[in-house]
């Protein structure tokens, strides 16, 4: 399926018109790991963005990285800048001797609104460890500590840091990285198909032991580290016992259940606004809102986004599927 033939998965309705549409897909894996549902392109390769960081920091653990929970979910992270945020990568990098110059994340201010305020207010500038992607890259050079890897080319992608990260990668998808790009971050990004992301995270969420199990954990137990406070992702994660999950840019989004549920989705525009309503529409569909112990309305709350009209709503974003 070509991508100018995505159905659409989401409608931008104001006062009952319909002016706009999203396209994109979504696949559903079952307990055993199959393909439960799906809508549009599920086997094609995408780049998945900051989904991958997850299934990255594995790599890592596995390379002999050892951190404090709260700091592997920190890994993981797509962070917003809080000061809790800068704090652990600093702690990291601190592991191996390091400092924020070995960082190579290009300069940012906060993804947090009131994080980046803070900081211009301070009459602060945009630096390396303020960018969200400042906690997997720590990770990274402390795992090139760990090994005895130059710490000066870890970003490029036949460092051996990057080739063992693809290699657990690709297995954790079960398929091969077709393509390897450049991310966001400057670090090498990885390509897979939704549905071998939704693999990647089913592997995480259903482990009992070994690293795969110290991912979930950490996600699991410190939501706020992966995302940031006031973040969709972490109300998320917090309402579904269990769950894991990742969203990166270009409207990616990938959660994992313990049962071994798993849920990948991208919209094809790339428009960041509709991603958590179609998961938040995804996991209705197959039930998880409304099962025990889940709070419904949290769920369904992470994925209501209102337009606006003179200040006050009058329409919304729904899902199609």
């Amino acid at each position: 399926m070509s991508r100018v033939a995505l159905p659409v998965v989401a409608e931008v309705v104001r006062s009952g018109f319909v002016e706009g549409h999203h396209h994109g897909s979504v696949v559903a894996l079952d307990t055993g790991g199959s393909v439960d549902w799906s809508v549009g392109d599920v086997a094609s390769a995408v780049l998945p963005r900051s989904c991958n960081k997850p299934l990255q920091a594995l790599g890592m653990v596995r390379l002999g990285l050892d951190l404090e929970p709260e700091l592997l979910a920190l890994a993981c992270a797509s962070h917003a800048g809080e000061d809790f945020h800068v704090a652990g990568v600093r702690r990291i990098l601190a592991h191996g001797g390091l400092d924020e110059s070995a960082l190579q994340t290009p300069p940012d201010h906060p993804l947090d609104d009131a994080a980046r305020d803070a900081v211009v207010r301070a009459g602060g500038e945009k630096q390396p460890v303020l960018m969200n992607c400042s906690g997997k890259h720590a990770a990274m050079l402390l795992t090139c500590v760990v090994n005895g890897w130059d710490t000066a080319t870890y970003r490029e992608p036949d460092h051996p840091l990057q080739q063992a990260i693809a290699g657990s990668f690709s297995a954790l998808t079960g398929e091969p990285v077709e393509v390897v790009a450049v991310d966001g971050c400057g670090a090498p990004l990885f390509s897979a198909s939704l549905t071998g992301l939704a693999r990647g995270f089913r592997a995480l969420a259903v482990a009992d032991d070994g690293p795969e199990r110290r991912v979930a954990d950490a996600i699991r137990d410190h939501p706020a580290y992966v995302s940031g406070s006031t973040r969709d992702e972490r109300a998320l994660l917090t309402a579904i016992p269990g769950a894991i999950g990742k969203a990166g840019a270009e409207a990616c989004y990938a959660v994992a259940l313990p049962d071994g549920r798993a849920f990948a989705l991208k919209a094809d525009d790339g428009y960041p606004r509709v991603r958590p309503v179609l998961m938040a529409a995804a996991l209705r569909r197959s039930g998880v809102d409304t099962e025990p112990g889940v709070d419904t309305e949290a769920v369904n709350a992470t994925g209501r986004v209102e337009l606006l009209g003179g200040g006050v709503p009058v329409g919304e974003i729904r899902a199609t599927f």
